[in-house]
């Protein structure tokens, strides 16, 4: 039931990263001309620094490392990870897929956002057993 719950916050949380992240990548494209894919990262890292803070006060009860600069660190490097996936998945929604980038960067969001709470929590904000 524990991970229930972190799901449910996590699930919060992500949604209100995805909102700066999604609100960031549409701003830069339509407000100041930037190409879809150079706006994904600038919409992703802010997104990734707000889920950090919401992970660590809010979303999970246990943590698996005390030094919180290696814990970002690691957040971090899964959120890297997570960027590819993410680049990954737009491009192909919209060069290959014909999707809009809003559409596209939905679908991404979806696939990314199981990818960093499996490892997150895995990685992060579990007990050594």
């Amino acid at each position: 039931m524990k991970v229930i719950a972190e799901g449910s916050r996590y699930v919060a949380a992500a949604a209100l990263a995805l909102a700066l992240d999604f609100g960031t990548y549409i701003g830069l494209i339509r407000l100041l001309d930037v190409h879809y894919l150079a706006a994904a990262p600038a919409g992703f890292a802010l997104g990734l620094a707000l889920m950090y803070a919401l992970s660590v006060r809010w979303v999970f009860r246990e943590r698996r490392l005390a030094d919180a600069r290696v814990e970002f660190a690691l957040f971090a490097a899964i959120g890297v990870v997570g960027l590819v996936l993410n680049q990954l998945v737009i491009w192909l929604g919209v060069e290959k897929a014909a999707l809009a980038y809003e559409t596209a960067k939905l679908v991404s969001a979806a696939v990314v956002f199981c990818f960093n709470f499996g490892c997150r929590k895995l990685a992060l904000f579990t007990r050594y057993s």
